[in-house]
């Protein structure tokens, strides 16, 4: 396992550029542990928000020393903090920079003091700390790397690894410390959303950056069984939720401490930090005026931002009533390419969320599309291998039934599509749908990215390559010769017909000369050319 003695700034904000993204991909999953009837459901969104601004200002930094990033950080997550996680995220970028004030670089000693000092200030910035939140996990993660020191390890992966599984231990536990979470059986989303920043960082540093890519964030699960309640039952607590009012202070000789001891009386959940210039404001209160009108005497105000909580609260309770049955399935595919829109809508799919090869589709995306849909029972067509996974994660979001046919190709999503019945009811079609796919095969083309050795072919880079069903068979020097080799493999005694999906960077002559090029060589066969407009491959073939 590589050791690592010390980390310079540069590094400093790549792992954390990492660890952004890392977020990123799991934000929608974090929104989805918020516990019901606080209003604030969007906490995987907020920090996700938070870190982007928290980088932008980090890659703008003149001085690239530790220090200077970590200051750039930390300015960064405080003009561009939401809500209560972000608020309490951007205190904690406040305490690294604080406790590497003057770094060049860190060592692990420098770490572990500086994420004792980031837990610290966290704390200090809410009026009344709550345990079994993101505070906690903060805390925890912070002594476990101080643990690590004092036992006088100087690695900072091992003290990055050893701070992470703390994290990781400390959200599962977060249930056990606040009675709100262990009765809805989830685990604190905040906590969730500081662990995943931490592991992001870590497997950065491990060098996993190829491997983050193709993964995705694990959401812990508390080992703590749950009995899930009503949503109305919840509702019996009369006391108003009033307004969750957010915005940026800005001004001289500002002071975060005096405006805190003015503001504490006139609210819940009261969150203020910054500096003499810029003070971060977050409050639920009855009454938004008198908040916004004591601001305005200190400084101006940016960002302002006021949601009423109790219609947001009745808007939930309203929703939950509104989800009558309907009988019919709506399919939802996913497709990258106008074309391929076009062909999936115009074959009867309900909706298409934009996605494919390199761009592949979040939960969320798909889970936002299947909400907007109009029926409650919901088949998902993921067209795609790398997609399978996320479709399947969509059950547990929603209150709808969605079944996910496997498909890992556009050619197998047409020919489900096709095999729909709508007399059918969901089961049965998710079935006959299954049993289509094997009728179809599917070719692709397109171009290597880098020079390589796979199958027993030599590939120079940029060459045209071709798939049959997903593996790499063919190379070629033009795309016409993939495309003849794979056909030829494929013995074509049995097909009926050929479909071409042209791509976005095909040229239409090329297409059509292919197309000539099959019905010569199998005048039995039934060719249609289709411009598909996805981007990256050049042809994607259906032979069924």
């Amino acid at each position: 396992m590589s050791q690592m003695n010390s980390v310079a700034g540069q590094d400093m904000r790549d792992m954390f550029s990492a660890a952004t993204s890392w977020l990123e991909k799991s934000s929608a999953d974090i929104d989805a542990l918020n516990v019901f009837p606080v209003p604030d459901g969007d906490t995987g969104t907020n920090m996700m928000l938070t870190m982007r601004s928290t980088m932008e200002e980090a890659y703008r930094a003149p001085d690239h020393s530790a220090a200077g990033v970590a200051h750039a950080m930390a300015r960064g997550a405080l003009m561009g903090a939401r809500g209560n996680s972000g608020v309490i995220l951007s205190q904690i970028w406040r305490g690294l920079a604080q406790g590497l004030e003057a770094k060049e670089s860190f060592t692990a000693a420098d770490l572990a003091a500086a994420l004792q000092q980031s837990a610290q200030i966290a704390y200090k910035g809410v009026s009344n700390p709550v345990e079994g939140t993101m505070l906690t996990v903060m805390k925890d993660a912070a002594a476990a790397a101080q643990a690590q020191v004092d036992t006088g390890n100087e690695d900072v992966i091992a003290l990055m690894e050893a701070t992470v599984n703390a994290a990781g231990e400390s959200v599962a536990n977060t249930p056990m410390l606040l009675k709100v979470l262990k009765d809805a059986g989830v685990v604190d989303a905040g906590g969730q959303g500081v662990y995943t920043i931490l592991e992001g960082a870590l497997r950065y540093l491990r060098g996993e950056t190829e491997l983050m890519r193709l993964r995705k964030p694990q959401i812990i699960v508390s080992d703590i069984p749950h009995v899930a309640t009503a949503p109305q039952s919840i509702a019996i607590d009369e006391v108003p939720y009033g307004y969750c009012t957010e915005f940026l202070l800005k001004g001289e000789k500002l002071e975060p401490e005096d405006i805190k001891k003015r503001l504490v009386k006139k609210g819940e959940s009261l969150i203020v930090v910054g500096d003499d210039s810029a003070v971060r404001i977050h409050i639920h209160t009855l009454t938004p005026g008198n908040i916004l009108q004591l601001a305005a005497k200190l400084g101006t105000m940016h960002q302002v931002s006021i949601r009423n909580m109790d219609e947001q609260h009745q808007d939930f309770l309203e929703m939950q009533k509104e989800r009558m049955p309907t009988t019919d399935t709506a399919v939802i595919a996913v497709a990258a390419g106008d074309g391929l829109a076009d062909v999936f809508g115009s074959l009867g799919a309900a909706a298409v969320v934009p996605g494919g090869q390199t761009m592949n589709p979040s939960t969320k995306d798909i889970l936002q599309v299947v909400e907007a849909t109009f029926s409650d029972k919901v088949i998902i067509l993921p067209n795609n291998k790398n997609i399978v996974a996320t479709a399947n994660q969509v059950q547990s979001l929603t209150e709808k039934k969605i079944m996910v046919v496997p498909t890992k190709t556009i050619p197998q999503g047409v020919v489900a599509l096709l095999a729909f019945d709508y007399e059918a009811e969901i089961n049965t079609n998710a079935e006959i749908m299954e049993k289509a796919l094997s009728s179809v095969k599917t070719i692709e083309v397109t171009r290597s990215v880098r020079a390589t050795k796979i199958n027993g072919l030599k590939i120079k880079r940029k060459q045209p390559i071709g798939l049959l069903d997903g593996e790499l068979i063919a190379v070629g020097d033009t795309n016409l010769e993939v495309v003849n080799q794979l056909l030829s493999r494929l013995g074509l005694e049995k097909a009926e017909v050929i479909t071409i999906y042209y791509g976005e960077d095909a040229e239409v002559a090329e297409a059509e000369q292919l197309s000539a090029g099959i019905m010569e060589k199998y005048p039995q066969l039934q060719v249609e050319s289709i411009s598909g407009g996805q981007p990256h491959y050049s042809y994607i073939i259906s032979i069924e």
